[in-house]
């Protein structure tokens, strides 16, 4: 405590003792130099700067593309056929199991043959009956030719009977055609397969009468689907239809009518687009409803897993192959709306560049705009990278060609040995 006078002041010690005034002056200057010397003395060491992170970087990959355009389709097949019987009758037998794989001409339905047996057994007798009048009328008209030129018989009798001969022949001729009839009613009783293919489950059972004809009341029996080759159908837009006509005009090979382009498709279980196939068709007019026109391509189906009906992704070369820069899909980086990636300069440090995306080809994205060639584009380790901060790169080997890809071939042609 301080107590105060009016000439200067006292410092009381505790319990009532009284500190000299310069005594107290020392000791505040003291406190006071210690204070400052311990608020001015630095640590002896300094800590140590962290080293630059280390990333990996590669040069874009320069590769011959051809842009790609993804379509949803379904199967149909070549051709479909409804086995349905030509003659009316009761149905004898089957000769197949529903859902099996059948050849053109195997037997499949049996329609009852008695009756129509029968009836070719009289064709045929009416027909000898018929061929029997007629060598009868021959006959009679030569001997009167010869008796009419004796005057024997008159000239009308003459002409009857050359009437007769004629009449008879065209009763020959009748017989005939009746003939043939009932020997293809005969041979309709048999029905076999028009086309290869896969049947259907049989809609009627033996011992059931079946109405065959001409007319649309005629009894559904099986249908037949042709599985190899077999046919996938799509739509596209105007725009790309369009830009099809429009490359192929300028003599690039594309998806028109007059060009049969390779086309890649996959299943809704697949992730690659491993069957190849070729377009055969497009349309001649455009939907005005959707605005859309029907393309067709054909793929071979060896092993019968495409089934008509079958929903798959098809994949339409939509430009000429040219070169492009390719970096992996996991240097692109996402802001706001924006793509970018990072690249390293010649003094090791993080900038930004953002870039035009094109399409991906086996992890590797296109890049239309943005990047050069020789940039150094950061690949792994993205998240210990800032911009305009120091790394410490390291560089990756390049990725291989894509087997089937236009880079692949143009490298396999470059390896081969050249001949004179």
């Amino acid at each position: 405590m301080f107590r105060g006078n009016r000439k200067f002041l006292v410092t009381v010690a505790p319990f009532g003792g009284l500190i000299p005034p310069s005594a107290a002056v020392r000791a505040v200057s003291l406190a006071a130099l210690l204070l400052v010397m311990g608020c001015s003395e630095s640590p002896q060491k300094q800590a140590a700067a962290p080293p630059p992170p280390a990333v990996t970087v590669a040069n874009p990959v320069k590769r011959v593309v051809i842009d790609q355009d993804e379509y949803v389709g379904r199967f149909v097949a070549v051709d479909s056929v409804e086995i349905r019987a030509r003659v009316s009758g009761y149905l004898d037998r089957i000769d197949f199991t529903d859902g099996q794989m059948v050849k053109q001409g195997d037997l499949l339905f049996t329609v009852d043959r008695r009756p129509f047996q029968t009836t070719l057994d009289q064709a045929k007798a009416n027909l000898a009956q018929s061929r029997a009048n007629l060598a009868f009328a021959e006959a009679d008209l030569a001997r009167g030719a010869q008796l009419v030129r004796q005057s024997t018989i008159t000239e009308q009798t003459f002409d009857q009977r050359t009437q007769v001969k004629r009449v008879a022949e065209a009763s020959v001729q009748a017989q005939e055609a009746a003939v043939r009839q009932a020997s293809l009613d005969l041979e309709f009783t048999e029905l076999k397969a028009p086309v290869a293919g896969r049947i259907g489950d049989r809609r009627v059972s033996p011992g059931n009468l079946v109405t065959g004809g001409t007319t649309g009341n005629t009894s559904l029996l099986a249908t037949i689907v042709s599985t190899d080759p077999i046919r996938f159908e799509f739509t596209f837009d105007e725009a790309s239809y369009l830009r099809y006509e429009r490359l192929a005009q300028g003599g690039r090979e594309m998806t028109s009518r007059d060009a049969s382009v390779v086309v890649a498709l996959k299943l809704i279980d697949e992730q690659d687009f491993q069957h190849q196939g070729r377009m055969d068709f497009v349309d001649n007019v455009i939907d005005r409803s959707s605005g859309t026109i029907r393309g067709r391509a054909v793929f071979s189906n060896a092993d019968g897993v495409f089934t008509p009906g079958m929903f798959a992704r098809v994949r339409v070369p939509g430009s000429p192959s040219y070169n492009a820069l390719l970096v992996s899909d996991a240097a692109i980086g996402t802001e706001q709306t924006r793509k970018y990636v990072l690249v390293v300069d010649s003094e090791n440090v993080v900038r930004m560049k953002y870039v035009t995306l094109g399409q991906s080809f086996n992890n590797l994205r296109v890049i239309k705009s943005g990047l050069q060639e020789e940039d150094r584009v950061i690949v792994n380790g993205l998240m210990r990278a800032r911009p305009n901060q120091k790394v410490n790169p390291q560089n990756e080997a390049p990725p291989a060609p894509i087997p089937g890809s236009p880079q692949a071939k143009v490298d396999a042609s470059a390896s081969q040995p050249k001949t004179d």
